[in-house]
């Protein structure tokens, strides 16, 4: 069967009409990102990849997950990703050790100590005797904030006056609500979903932070990016930051964002959905340049308090450890 020029012209047209978008798409640079397989960071990077905010920021981001955050490092640290997400006292640590790492941030939701809505402990020094679940180490931040403020409104020594135990998020999730422990602390999107299950905050490490002097909107986690890479692609490390604004804009204030969602989020009911997409809100930093006095505050207590097991040599803020493209 023969096809009129004028048809078979259009249908050429319309494949090379197609083609272009598909061809500039392949062509544009790529970021690649080592995250944390279970991180809330993914429903960021996920937003970033179905929204294309990537693609109208002039790249491509490759995402590989890792089973924890050590992999994630190793695969950072040894090139085979160009950015990661960690604490910027991670960072000020490996500056301060001689490495070229920089940060710009991604949240500074922080945790809190939570027990149950039935729970006899109305402040810290209900807890004397009683004992604490932790996630994340004698090193976590949190509980070493909590710790300072325990001394100073109360003049508690929190860990001598408590017994600790340590463990892996879900675990302390599920001690908590079993009242194996009188309290807990753990990891925000736990701890979101340990309050939409009948727990409460008896003190949150922001709380604490401020009454220690400290600003508790300075954000805590962020994108980590080595500095020679920056400077050889600095277009690219803008585009990074545009995108993740453009996701968090999104992730704000459209409730319909997060519908496709809710399977990474692994929310067991809508109250658990609703707690978690809140708490990452309520997460979302400032858009605006970090506070450095505030930082070199922060880092100075937790050089008191976590000693060079937890920030090395870095007893005092690093000059350049947050992204400056200005």
């Amino acid at each position: 069967m023969k096809y009129p020029v004028s048809l078979i012209a259009a249908l050429v047209g319309g494949l090379l009409a197609l083609a272009v978008p598909l061809a500039s798409a392949a062509d544009l640079p790529t970021v690649r990102a080592a995250m944390l397989a279970s991180g809330t960071v993914n429903w960021e990077v996920t937003t970033i990849k179905t929204q294309g905010f990537d693609r109208s920021h002039g790249f491509d981001l490759e995402v590989t997950a890792y089973a924890d955050n050590a992999a994630t490092r190793i695969a950072f640290e040894g090139g085979a990703a160009d950015t990661m997400v960690a604490d910027w006292i991670w960072v000020a640590y490996q500056r301060a050790a001689g490495k070229d790492y920089v940060f710009f941030p991604y949240s500074r939701a922080v945790g809190s100590l939570v027990v149950k809505d039935d729970s006899p402990v109305m402040s810290l020094p209900d807890l004397k005797g009683k004992t604490i679940g932790i996630a994340g180490g004698p090193l976590d931040k949190s509980w070493l904030i909590l710790r300072a403020y325990a001394q100073q409104a109360y003049q508690m020594d929190l860990a001598a006056e408590t017994e600790q135990v340590f463990g892996a998020p879900p675990l302390i999730f599920k001690s908590a609500l079993s009242g194996e422990t009188a309290g807990a602390i753990n990891f925000w999107h736990f701890l979101a979903k340990m309050k939409a299950k009948g727990m409460h905050d008896l003190v949150t490490v922001g709380d604490a932070a401020k009454a220690l002097g400290l600003d508790p909107d300075t954000p805590l986690l962020g994108y980590v990016l080595k500095g020679e890479w920056v400077k050889a692609h600095p277009d690219l490390a803008r585009g990074l930051q545009a995108a993740s604004r453009d996701a968090k804009a999104l992730l704000r204030t459209d409730d319909s964002a997060w519908e496709g969602l809710r399977e990474q989020m692994n929310a067991a009911d809508d109250l658990e959905f609703a707690a978690l997409r809140d708490g990452y809100r309520e997460g979302i930093p400032a858009d605006k340049p970090v506070d450095e006095a505030s930082a070199d505050r922060f880092l100075r207590l937790m050089a008191k308090l976590g000693g060079a097991d937890l920030v090395g040599k870095a007893t005092t803020l690093p000059k350049g450890v947050f992204l400056d493209l200005e």
